[in-house]
């Protein structure tokens, strides 16, 4: 870089680009966009007036919907290689707007009616398409079988109204999940409501044919300084669900430890402290799937193991390949695949139930996925890599060396769900 060439604070090249600050950062974590100096006091990235340029390429092919590990070919890579990348994400886009096209004409009408209003109730309106979705995003982490039996509230998908946010929430101990939604009118105070798996679904069924959705939430009742879970009816025009709150689909949550929702907020708060030394894992979600996917056991995630694996800038991955680029999904009874990845943090290997990580997967946002990894008995995050609204916690299994090779298994330590994650706010105990 030239000396004399004008500095950027990290804001203000954010103001230039179009993009956000914390895009910014992640896109230096991942490499694509390195700030021109950081300041080695402070840690402020600073940004060279000259890389405007690639920046706003990065922010029109990620908005065009291009996997990261495809936006490293197109900016660096070779030319042949970047159009052939290009032509088949185009390819991809035109089967996409296709498919949207049939469903969105499947779903236009014009909504019409007022909204009857209530002092006491609580409103947020959402698109009904984005509310299904988020719905049947969170559905999959709703317990079934034993564990529902044993914690009927997990049997539920928690809807909350706080903070000027819609949030959907469902965990059955092994994964959490949480959906934002930002409505676009928001009236009233926090609002919580419990909704049985099953209605939920059936109200995604119905809220995707609608344009829009308002969620209304009853008043709050205090009951020794705790809110009662209130009632709810989702209203489109003149079309109206009252909808059953509570464990087993009927009536409000009572009293009682038993039908006390997991304090998910606690969880995650535990995970903010733990960014020291977290792998940071950006593949292609789609992909990542179909290699987890039919793996009759658990299923392990590698990445630069081994003789293989240099820490820092000179790392490599397994077999000696360059670039720490590889992520190798092996076990279950099938093949080796590896998939290009980006990442950062020294080498790891995490071993996943694929009945667990599977279903996280395809609930993702977006073409990529990113695996925020603390450790290998600690939660995992699994989100969209640039689009915060919806992320998944994965609990890994524990892993024990037989035979030169891994056997994993739900260990003792592992039976209690999402381990010491739920001593923090996934028990049931209240």
């Amino acid at each position: 870089m030239d000396d004399t060439e004008e500095l950027l604070s990290i804001g203000a090249f954010a103001r230039r680009v179009g993009l956000a600050p914390s895009a910014l950062r992640f896109y230096d974590d991942c490499g694509v966009l390195r700030p021109a100096r950081v300041d080695a006091v402070t840690g402020y990235r600073h940004y060279a007036a000259g890389q405007a340029a690639r920046a706003v390429r990065l922010r029109r092919l990620r908005a065009a919907g291009l996997p990261l590990v495809d936006v490293a070919v197109v900016l660096d890579g070779p030319r042949d290689a970047a159009r052939d990348v290009l032509r088949a994400h185009l390819e991809r886009t035109r089967r996409t707007a296709d498919e949207a096209r049939a469903v969105v004409e499947g779903f236009l009408r014009e909504a019409a009616g007022a909204v009857e209003r209530r002092g006491a109730w609580a409103r947020a309106r959402v698109g009904g398409a984005e509310l299904a979705s988020a719905i049947r995003q969170v559905a999959p982490a709703v317990a079934a079988g034993a564990a529902r039996e044993e914690f009927p509230v997990l049997g539920c998908v928690l809807l909350e109204l706080i903070d000027g946010e819609l949030r959907l929430v469902a965990t059955d101990r092994y994964r959490l999940a949480v959906r934002v939604l930002r409505p676009t009118v928001f009236e009233g105070g926090m609002r919580q409501v419990l909704i049985a798996a099953e209605t939920a679904r059936s109200l995604a069924e119905w809220a995707v044919r609608q344009v829009f959705v308002d969620v209304e939430c009853e008043g709050e009742r205090e009951r020794e300084r705790e809110a009662e879970m209130a009632g709810v009816r989702l209203r489109s025009g003149a079309d109206c669900r009252e909808v059953p709150a509570g464990v087993g689909g009927g009536g409000r949550s009572g009293d009682g430890a038993a039908e006390r929702f997991p304090d998910y907020g606690l969880v995650l708060e535990g995970l903010e402290g733990l960014e020291t030394g977290r792998h940071r894992v950006i593949v292609d979600r789609v992909g990542l799937r179909d290699a987890v996917a039919g793996r009759a056991g658990v299923v392990s995630l590698a990445v630069a193991v081994g003789d293989g694996d240099v820490h820092g800038d000179g790392d490599r991955d397994v077999g000696g390949r360059e670039g720490g680029r590889v992520l190798e999904v092996a076990g279950g009874g099938r093949e080796t695949v590896r998939l290009r990845a980006v990442r950062t943090g020294p080498g790891l290997r995490i071993t996943f139930d694929p009945a667990v990580l599977v279903p996280a997967l395809e609930a993702g946002v977006g073409p990529d996925v990113l695996l925020e990894i603390a450790a290998a008995d600690q939660p995992v995050v699994v989100r969209s890599a640039d689009q915060g609204s919806f992320t998944t916690l994965v609990m890994p299994v524990r892993e024990c060396a037989a035979d030169e090779r891994f056997d994993t298994r739900r260990a003792d330590g592992c039976d209690d769900g999402m381990a010491e994650a739920a001593a923090r706010g996934l028990n049931t105990d209240g």
